[in-house]
């Protein structure tokens, strides 16, 4: 039995316009093998920018309001 190790994404490539993004086969922007559409699908620094890792890693939750009744708190029908 033989097991392919998975291709480590690429955070930012040298070229990423040469590429498409969609699998993990990622072929040349002008012969795609998968048939994953006419257009190739763009890295994600193409669409965000070089910061695009860092997205979202600021996120809280936000804290209850003080005085907001807890769904649980509420009286049970009878």
């Amino acid at each position: 039995m033989v097991t392919k190790a998975k291709k480590r994404f690429p955070t930012h490539p040298a070229n990423p316009e040469k590429l498409c993004w969609g699998c993990d086969r990622y072929c040349a922007a002008g012969d795609m093998l998968c048939g994953n559409g006419s257009d190739r699908t763009q890295h994600p620094v193409e669409l965000f920018g070089a910061d695009w890792r860092d997205w979202g890693s600021d996120y809280q939750d936000p804290e209850p309001e003080a005085g907001a009744s807890n769904i649980t708190d509420a009286p049970k029908p009878v």
